[in-house]
């Protein structure tokens, strides 16, 4: 017998959370019931997918195969869910889009599909660009749009700029680390510890600010401008790292569980947000892409 989509549904939950408990809380389920729906699931692929630890559940090597197929599902369901009820809209042309690596990895890939959806008659032209970059296509008129990073743009004459959504950082560490185990965590306590460092979308910049606030900087032993690498290196317990939960996965590609923590000092969120040109005529492409986008980058990236 095939598994449920319920049943996928639900171990993609205790995948993404790492106990069955708080994916029953996730699922609005009893623990129970999510227990029974995992047990059958497993019945059905036969093999186990999980095992056991103090602290949770690890994926085993069927789980982690199965992981992907069953998020691939799972967010199929919810496009075909959100096509019936999203009404095409009549627009027409073409549209020029700068965005920055962060959304083209992270925010792109769900957001897309919403807005080919909304616009099929629409021509949009997606062209990844450093920030500096995007920024001097807007202001000369060579890009329409451009969705990015919008923490730390510097001041622009004549461009409209709007947050969208702004994304927590938090701690990331491996479950045993001894971090993970305090009933609080600040930058001072954080600096005690190996960091690995990710740079990548001008993150750097973002990190020597807002530790330099509290006089501090991180004890980097690792630096890399792979998103993958700083996971994983952060789930063998190399160290740990201060991200976005826009970023965020639960399991290194090696499968290796990663928790996260919130800090008791403020950091600054991770925002995203869209930049265009404000002079000449009003266009109705334009404003009907850019109210689309103020609901859709929520509902996607929720």
């Amino acid at each position: 017998m095939l598994p449920t989509l319920k049943q996928i549904q639900h171990f993609v939950a205790i995948a993404e959370t790492g106990q069955v408990s708080r994916a029953a809380q996730r699922c609005h389920v009893s623990q129970s019931s999510m227990t029974a729906s995992l047990k059958a699931l497993e019945e059905a692929v036969g093999a186990p997918l999980f095992s056991r630890h103090a602290v949770g559940v690890k994926l085993t090597a069927a789980g982690i195969r199965f992981l992907r197929h069953a998020q691939q599902i799972d967010v199929a369901v919810r496009e075909a869910v959100n096509a019936a009820v999203v009404s095409p809209a009549a627009v027409v042309g073409s549209i020029r889009v700068g965005v920055t690596e962060t959304i083209t990895a992270y925010v792109l890939p769900k957001l897309l599909p919403a807005l080919e959806r909304k616009f099929p008659r629409l021509e949009l032209e997606i062209l990844e660009r450093p920030r500096g970059e995007i920024e001097a296509e807007i202001q000369a008129g060579k890009l329409d749009l451009a969705l990015l990073l919008v923490s730390n743009l510097p001041e622009m004459h004549h461009v409209g700029c709007e947050t969208l959504l702004r994304s927590p950082r938090q701690l990331w560490g491996h479950p045993d680390h001894p971090l993970m185990q305090q009933e609080e965590i600040s930058l001072s306590d954080v600096a005690r510890h190996d960091y690995i460092l990710l740079d990548m979308d001008e993150h750097i910049a973002t990190v020597i600010k807002y530790w330099g606030q509290y006089g501090l900087t991180p004890s980097v032993r690792l630096q890399s401008c792979s998103i993958e690498a700083v996971r994983s290196l952060v789930a063998s317990g190399r160290g740990v790292s201060i991200l976005s939960d826009l970023v965020y996965r639960p399991w290194s590609l090696e499968g290796q569980r990663i928790l996260r923590r919130s800090l008791t000092d403020r950091v600054p969120s991770m925002d995203v947000g869209l930049i265009w040109r404000l002079e000449g005529d009003s266009d109705a492409k334009m404003d009907a892409v850019r109210e689309f986008l103020r609901v859709a980058l929520l509902e996607v990236m929720s």
